[in-house]
């Protein structure tokens, strides 16, 4: 009986798995999998990137991510590119399971619980306003790993198991140290939320949380390479945000308090409860972003995107709200299920296209690339030497069809840094921004370079690669071109 109690979880939660992965699509390498994917080859293989490697170990010296990736794949014998997809898979049917776990508590009825699972399971995608964040990323990314932590210890918490949340979320902190950090805070608040008296030990917390608050942290002053890194990221600053990113920000909140009112009315206690952690979660974590961006002295913490405690609240959105839909919208219509699972599938879907326009949707390993980007990596891959160092547009990842996948990450080979993932490194590493500066500097116009540029690159780094479009420059040796992509060394 217990068996199939289970199978009847785990099949529908590993039919919509499989869904919302079709729906999100799989880009390894791309965003930030430039750093983590990286990071993971070069402990598999130290002889790879022996030029600037700092650009991607010191941000991940807080996590143990890469280094456990890199034991999973060198215990099992299973390669890079499967094994990440081994784990988005699992990350993913780990988020799905909790959600199921947290709904079932919520919900008596089974279409409520489905409908919070199918909902999170579309909207996987989801952009989570003005913090450049999605729910679950489009490629193995630790956040990922730390969400499904952060939820399996909420439903623990709420099933009256609270001790088993603690090595759970501990980690979560040490895979996804902010995010971590930020789901420690709300099992904080939801522990003692489905306490008694509820306001008293919600105020309890509060104070508790704000004695450890960053607001009393001393910095060194930052340094003006290490501001104009930080200035490429409009999306740290609040006063950069639109009126529709406000708007994401502030009706949830105003959403979950409203739903605590309902709930509380109507004698649904957990769902009551929960809604008013999340309230008071969310409001006390925008408090503290409000103060650590807009007080000058504590400038250097803008990097830890504190406004990132709105992931959490999202993934929760659309668990309830999906929930809800279940339970007084869909009931157990098949045809409104039909119509909501194509609408809401199908539109996510759409978007990912237009998004990755240049790649295939489903980025799987070995498979064979169209995109021209992603194949002058893969022959630099394997027809260059590993100590190779190169030099690329600075600005490559947003070239037209190149769809933000890392030079380091596919290609694994060292480059000089680029001006658009780098500058998050930097950002997060301070003593890299000088470095960082004097090489966007040297290659500052680089649409109008000619062999005489390339060559003062030489001197100045000991680059002796370059990739260039096609035709290149002349005086460039170039073994390999694809028609709009050449690879060249410099003689």
């Amino acid at each position: 009986m217990k068996r199939n109690k289970l199978l009847v979880v785990l099949l529908p939660t590993l039919f919509f798995t499989i869904l919302g992965f079709a729906v999100m699509g799989y880009h390894p390498g791309a965003e930030d999998d430039g750093v983590y994917l990286t990071a993971i080859k070069a402990d598999l293989h130290p002889t790879l990137f022996p030029h600037d490697s700092d650009f991607f170990r010191l941000q991940l010296q807080a996590t143990l991510f890469d280094g456990w990736m890199a034991h999973f794949v060198h215990i099992t014998g299973i390669s890079v590119s499967w094994a990440e997809l081994i784990w988005q898979l699992i990350s993913l049917f780990c988020i799905l399971w909790a959600c199921q776990s947290i709904a079932a508590q919520l919900f008596p009825e089974k279409r409520a619980q489905w409908g919070a699972v199918a909902m999170v399971s579309a909207m996987f995608t989801l952009p989570v306003a003005g913090t450049a964040l999605y729910l679950v990323d489009q490629h193995l990314h630790p956040r990922a790993v730390a969400t499904a932590l952060v939820l399996i210890s909420v439903s623990r918490i709420m099933a009256g198991k609270r001790w088993q949340a603690l090595p759970i979320l501990i980690l979560a902190i040490v895979l996804h140290p902010i995010m971590g950090a930020l789901g420690l805070s709300f099992c904080l608040f939801l522990t003692f939320s489905m306490l008694e008296p509820v306001p008293m030990r919600l105020r309890e917390v509060g104070s508790t949380l704000a004695s450890v608050a960053p607001l009393g942290w001393i910095f060194d002053p930052p340094s003006p390479e290490w501001r104009l890194a930080l200035n490429t990221r409009s999306y740290y600053f609040l006063s950069r945000w639109a009126w529709y990113e406000w708007l994401g920000a502030l009706a949830p909140l105003f959403l979950f308090w409203l739903l605590w009112r309902i709930a509380t009315r109507r004698g649904e206690t957990k769902l009551a409860r929960l809604s008013l952690a999340i309230f008071a979660y969310g409001l006390f974590q925008q408090i503290v972003a409000i103060a650590v961006l807009g007080v000058p002295a504590l400038v250097r913490m803008t990097p830890m995107q504190p406004m990132r405690f709105l992931h959490l609240i999202y993934v929760f959105l659309c668990l309830i709200g999906g929930g809800l839909m279940g339970k007084y919208l869909l009931r157990t219509s098949v045809w409104r299920w039909a119509v909501f699972l194509v609408v809401a599938n199908g539109g996510m879907f759409l978007a990912q296209r237009q998004l990755f326009a240049g790649t295939t949707h489903l980025e799987l390993p070995s498979q064979p690339s169209q995109n021209r980007w992603l194949q002058a990596f893969d022959w630099i891959k394997h027809n260059t030497p590993e100590d190779a160092y190169f030099a690329i547009d600075p600005n490559y990842m947003a070239a037209p069809g190149e769809d933000y996948h890392s030079f380091r990450a596919l290609a694994e080979r060292s480059e000089l840094s680029d001006a658009i993932k780098d500058t998050a490194v930097v950002t997060q590493v301070p003593s890299l921004a000088p470095i960082w500066r004097e090489q966007q500097i040297a290659m500052s116009g680089w649409a109008h370079f000619q062999f005489a540029d390339f060559e003062r690159l030489k001197a100045q780094f000991g680059v002796n690669w370059v990739v260039v479009s096609y035709p290149p420059p002349g005086g460039l040796a170039c073994p390999w071109h694809n028609g709009s992509i050449s690879v060249c060394k410099i003689p």
